[in-house]
């Protein structure tokens, strides 16, 4: 199906209407921004300063003093709980001082921080003094009248510090706020003025811009609900936005294309997959039964020969199945009747079969050629492999919603090994057992992957080959929509 390619030579490009609108909005913000800017920097880096040093401050630990004083208690005492002198904490408040002192402005600020710094260092002079007490009475004293006054003052002086500083940025934000307040009228103002003249443009461009997108968006939808026809290319102002639109529709038909070509090729492989099937099994089978044939004719047993020619006859009606992929389940059975009938006079003693497929399920839907492959598995990679007398039975089970046909047999069955690397070949598409990878093929095509085939197996007890399919009645057409 064409699509008709909306002319689009004199249509403004996507880019230009938007330099269009940036200019009509940068060039007065532009004036109100750099006054705002020129005005708030400065306060902005006081206020960003002392916001940090109130910040690095906060964290001090909180509990400086009792953890302090604690573990150099615990010290003194020789206690089973001392863990050293606590330096580290002292050391760290030092330089959590010496970095602030670095950033402070404020003269009541600095007084506090720089006592903060001072009284850590003196405080380390005091904490080694106290290895040099002779007696705990001594050490105990040392401890009250030094080391904890020091860490009491270190933390008043910490949080005198914090106080400062929280008021000096009260101060600077209640300045700010009065400036910002001044500069907002008149932004406000600027901004209804140049509102007003660019609300119509901005509507406009606006319009032109989310119509045909929102158009566009409709169609991705409709794709992604399975409408994969072309339509009408979107009409959009913009260039940009038309030729995605008209090569989006082009696309969509090359792809709506593609997919019934894919539909069809399917099919074909259907039909392929079947015809090989049927040509591996005819000739060998045709040979080995026309054989038979002629040696009952030479045996004169007249009787016996005609009943295999009719099943033969009957065997090929039944694969033909007036050329339908999907035949009845009666029809099914019928046909692998037919072709145990012939392989049972083939063999003659060597193997018995019995088919159970209940008539409730005869009016369902099967594939065509599903059973007989199975069958001529168990036959000759079961039956044959074995001495004693084999059996097969095929029956037909009833899931409610699926159908599951089984085909057993007690033939010389497979080791563990063997049976691994079949389920792995029917599932990988690997060119061994032919017939049941096939079996399995099609009806994953068909159905899904849910369905298909599954094997069973024990080395010198059988073989099992069981097959899911949905219970769908049966259509006379013969045809299952992919």
């Amino acid at each position: 199906m064409s699509v008709e390619v909306t002319n689009k030579k004199q249509k403004p490009s996507m880019s230009v209407m938007l330099r269009r609108l940036i200019v009509v909005i940068i060039v007065p913000m532009s004036i109100v921004i750099a006054v705002l800017i020129g005005l708030l920097c400065w306060n902005a880096f006081q206020y960003r300063t002392i916001l940090h040093n109130v910040t690095a401050a906060s964290a001090f630990n909180q509990d400086f003093k009792s953890d302090v004083d604690l573990k150099m208690f615990y010290y003194v005492s020789d206690s089973a709980y001392a863990d050293g002198k606590p330096t580290e904490e002292v050391e760290k408040a030092r330089e959590l001082a010496e970095r602030l002192l670095e950033q402070t402005t404020e003269k009541d600020s600095i007084d506090s921080i720089e006592s903060v710094r001072d009284l850590c260092i003196t405080l380390e002079t005091r904490m080694e003094e106290v290895d040099n007490a002779e007696t705990y009475d001594e050490g105990m004293t040392q401890l009250e009248n030094n080391i904890y006054i020091l860490t009491d003052l270190i933390q008043t002086y910490m949080y005198d510090y914090l106080y400062y500083e929280s008021v000096h940025l009260s101060e600077l934000q209640e300045e700010i706020t009065t400036q910002v307040e001044y500069i907002l009228i008149g932004t406000v103002a600027v901004f209804v003025i140049v509102v007003f003249l660019i609300i119509f443009y901005v509507a406009k461009i606006t319009e032109a811009i989310t119509s045909p997108l929102t158009k566009l968006a409709g169609r991705v939808n409709d794709i992604t609900n399975g409408d994969f026809e072309p339509k009408t290319p979107v009409d959009a102002a913009q260039a940009e936005i038309q030729t995605l639109s008209d090569g989006f529709e082009e696309m969509v038909g090359k792809l709506n294309t593609l997919i019934q070509e894919n539909k069809r090729a399917e099919r074909r492989k259907r039909h392929a997959e079947l015809e090989l099937l049927q040509a591996q099994i005819n000739p060998h089978f045709l040979y080995n039964t026309l054989d038979t044939i002629i040696w009952l004719i030479e045996a004169d047993k007249k009787e016996e020969s005609i009943k295999m020619v009719s099943d033969l006859s009957d065997f090929f009606r039944f694969c033909l199945s007036r050329g339908k992929d999907i035949i009845s389940l009666q029809e099914e059975e019928k046909h692998v009747l037919s072709y145990l009938a012939i392989q049972k006079t083939r063999y003659q003693d060597r193997m018995d079969y019995q088919v159970n497929i209940p008539e409730s399920l005869y009016g369902y839907s099967v594939p065509k050629l599903t059973l007989q492959p199975l069958v001529e598995n168990s036959i000759y990679h079961g039956i044959k492999l074995q001495r004693e007398k084999g059996s097969i039975k095929v029956e037909a089970v009833d899931l409610d919603d699926r159908i599951e046909l089984v085909v057993k047999d007690n033939g010389a069955g497979m080791t563990e090994e063997r049976l691994q690397e079949m389920r792995a070949a029917i599932v990988n598409g690997e060119k061994i057992g032919f017939g049941l990878r096939t079996v399995h093929e099609r009806m994953q095509l068909l159905f899904g992957e849910e369905y298909g085939l599954t094997i069973s197996s024990t080395e010198g007890v059988g073989t099992t080959i069981t097959v899911v399919i949905p219970k769908q009645k049966h259509d006379e057409k013969g045809i299952i929509n992919v």
